[in-house]
């Protein structure tokens, strides 16, 4: 058996440890969040390094992409250095692959008229791989990334202005504390609801679901009435929030196991272990999700059945 660890600077109420198969093999596959704790997370990595066949790290990025340009948190480098023997992913490679394909797949098949829905990225330099193939579909699209990571009342309202404030902002941001940018440990468990203008823009809100959360509007309020919600991690606790506001529809970009979407970096893992610990290539990730079958997780919602 294969055990994939996602290490977490979040907090530890979404833990989930579930088993299952992949490829034929059987995995192990766990969440640990350590509350916001980063001396606890050092810790927790050292005794993890070796130990498993990969680890995730979650609850923060380790890198942000813009025009095709990585940068990297310094706060999350200095995190990370203590992990030595076994690989560890942030879900980078997939964000280009698996979500970037996610979109092209709701377009396709008729599930999203990206086209002509106005969507809302919440953050996307965040999730760049989502957020460059939103804007390939040529619908109204508005990028909420100063307004949900820096407190900044700026909605970006074209692709071409998000590369640009992103090369201009990111080497300053990525030296910042990780504390101002994320909500981590119980700061995750908290609704504060804002930009409720822009939720009510949206008839799709794409993009981090602790973003997406984080900012959400009431049930009284309506402003989810209808909407759809295109994500990455959710709990059953997340779809019955969402369900009581209203949410039509839920997709998520990673496979469900036992009522939960895990991240991206935990699948980013499950394929590196499968390839022995080994980096994957751009085709590599497609070829294996390929072979997986995979595809987004649809879930239709409703109040009715909670």
């Amino acid at each position: 058996m294969k055990h994939v660890v996602s290490l977490s600077l979040g907090s530890s109420k979404r833990d989930k440890t579930v088993q299952t198969e992949l490829f034929g093999e059987s995995f192990e596959i766990s969440r640990i969040g350590v509350n916001g704790d980063q001396a606890l997370f050092m810790k927790r990595l050292a005794e993890l390094d070796g130990t498993v066949d990969a680890i995730g790290f979650g609850g923060m990025d380790r890198y942000l992409w813009s025009a095709g340009r990585r940068y990297e948190f310094r706060a999350s480098k200095k995190l990370l250095a203590g992990a030595t023997k076994t690989p560890v992913l942030d879900g980078s490679g997939l964000k280009n692959t698996l979500e970037r394909e996610t979109v092209r797949y709701l377009a396709e098949n008729g599930v999203v008229d990206f086209k002509n829905h106005k969507t809302l990225m919440v953050c996307g330099v965040d999730r760049f791989g989502m957020s460059e193939a939103l804007a390939e579909q040529g619908g109204p699209l508005v990028f909420g990334d100063l307004m949900f990571s820096l407190d900044v009342p700026y909605a970006i309202k074209s692709a071409a202005s998000h590369r640009q404030i992103a090369k201009t902002l990111l080497p300053i941001i990525t030296q910042m504390p990780l504390s101002l940018l994320y909500p981590m440990g119980e700061k995750q468990n908290k609704i504060t609801p804002k930009w409720g203008e822009w939720y009510r823009w949206g008839d799709t809100i794409a993009g981090d679901f602790l973003y997406i959360r984080r900012f959400m509007p009431t049930a009284e309020s309506g402003d989810l009435n209808g909407k759809v919600i295109l994500t990455n991690t959710t709990t059953e606790d997340d779809e019955r929030e969402l369900a009581l506001r209203g949410v039509r529809l839920l997709i998520t970009t990673t496979p469900n196991f036992d009522g939960r979407s895990f991240g991206t970096n935990v699948m980013e893992a499950v394929l590196v272990a499968m390839n022995g610990g080994k980096s994957l290539a751009e085709a590599d990730y497609l070829k294996m999700l390929k072979d997986l079958n995979w595809k987004p997780n649809i879930r239709p919602l409703s109040k009715d059945s909670l």
